[in-house]
């Protein structure tokens, strides 16, 4: 399951990677011994504004109407390279920031205010005054856009190390203080092979690479990670929108994880410390959390192709709580096995990995599971790739551990069952 590393010198931005896996042993530079004690929330991206129930748990979780929050949109374009910049609607470090200090002060933090660092400020990060003003903040906020741009901005090339800025946010971490962020501000938080771009179909079809690449089709990632405060799988967000379980389940398979977290837009996972060192991970918000489970995976060749089986899904909603040091799920209060009707799960889906729209609700990997979950005469519903050299067939089955929830107007499930490969051409052309 471990890849071969494919380095490209025009397009990889070495400065900042090493050159082996950590899953062959090697580690990023090393991080301050303390253990972490504050919360974590990372949100999947396009958080509404009237997503009341995860912007007030991030105000509460750093202190309510005592909060200092700091924000930072050091993954935002930085004015300089936003040709809106000065207009009404623009989109930019600074836009952006003033953004977040506002919407977090209506939802009651009591005081927020946004870190000057960005590209425009390529050295503030090791800046006295600016770790200075972190120093004494109980929360901090990671806006979207491009991860990389943390990791130019707050962290030290290859080195890996911390800026002054982010050695000040890990040590409040460490007291005690919340860490949020959404989109690239939650996978920022990654620990080895932080994901930097990819879509599912060229991930499977041509596997992953390491660096950064200009393409968004590539699927790359970073050996050495992000900030690393999370470290209990992989990362992914936007997950059911973009369609992303393809490309989680090649990136894991390539690099040895063996778990992955997919965030879906307007829904976010807390983590909070538990007894004994552990950590309870908590689903909030209108969609859901993928919990993707390669223990039992195998990975094979069909067609001349990559494929996979055995992968493991469970989609959790809102209340839900994951212990990853278990691998257990516990239901909310209200939660009951979902009944089923004496039907068939609907016709295959013939864009599997939404590969035509994004960043919307349809959701279709997801649909699928529900409808097959629901439907007592289907033990397996096949969905297909839009794009056709090859097309790539995803199964998903019930199979022994599989259970289904109605949690309110929301289906939940757990391991159901998911294999990826690619078709003959007979099959193709017969469809």
């Amino acid at each position: 399951m471990k890849r071969l590393l494919m380095l490209s010198a025009a397009t990889v931005l070495a400065a900042t990677m090493t050159t082996t896996s950590p899953a062959s042993g090697t580690t990023a530079a090393p991080r301050p011994s303390v253990a972490p004690h504050g919360t974590l929330i990372m949100v999947g991206g396009a958080l509404s504004d009237d997503n009341a129930e995860i912007y007030r748990r991030i105000v509460q979780d750093a202190g309510g109407a005592h909060a200092r929050i700091g924000v930072i949109t050091a993954a935002s374009l930085p004015p300089s390279q936003d040709p809106q910049a000065g207009r009404l609607g623009a989109a930019n470090s600074v836009t952006n920031g003033r953004f977040y200090v506002d919407i977090l002060k209506r939802y009651g933090a009591g005081s927020v205010q946004w870190i000057p660092v960005d590209l425009d400020h390529p050295k503030a990060g090791d800046s006295r005054e600016v770790a200075a003003q972190a120093a004494s903040m109980t929360g901090f906020v990671f806006g979207g856009g491009d991860q990389y741009r943390l990791v130019t901005t707050l962290l030290h090339g290859a080195a890996h190390t911390d800026t002054r800025l982010m050695a000040t946010i890990r040590a409040r971490y460490a007291q005690g203080a919340l860490v949020a962020g959404s989109s690239a501000g939650a996978q920022i938080q990654s620990g080895p092979d932080m994901v930097t771009g990819g879509a599912s179909y060229q991930g499977l079809r041509d596997g992953s690479r390491v660096g950064y690449f200009e393409d968004d089709r590539v699927l790359a990632d970073l050996p050495a990670g992000g900030f690393g405060l999370f470290t209990d799988g992989l990362i992914d967000t936007h997950f059911s929108a973009n369609g992303r379980l393809g490309r989680a389940v090649r990136l894991a398979a390539d690099t040895g994880h063996r778990r992955v977290f997919g965030l879906d837009p307007d829904t976010a996972l807390e983590v909070r410390p538990a007894g004994g060192g552990g950590r309870t991970l908590r689903v909030l918000g209108r969609h859901g959390v993928s919990v993707v489970d390669l223990r039992a995976a195998t990975v094979g060749s069909r067609e001349g192709r990559w494929s996979v089986g055995g992968v493991r899904w469970s989609y959790l909603t809102d209340g839900a709580v994951y212990d990853p040091a278990a691998w257990t799920v516990r239901m909310p209060s209200g939660a009951v096995p979902l009944a089923t009707a004496d039907r068939a799960a609907a016709s295959p889906v013939e864009d599997v990995f939404d590969a035509t729209v994004a960043d919307h609700e349809r959701f279709s990997l997801p649909r699928a599971a529900v409808d097959l979950a629901g439907a007592a005469r289907s033990v397996t519903v096949v969905g297909h790739s839009y794009e056709t050299t090859p097309v790539y067939a995803v199964v998903l089955r019930k199979a022994g551990g599989f259970a289904a929830y109605r949690v309110g107007a929301a289906v939940a499930f757990v391991g159901l069952t998911v294999e990826m490969y690619a078709l003959p051409a007979s099959a193709v052309a017969a469809r």
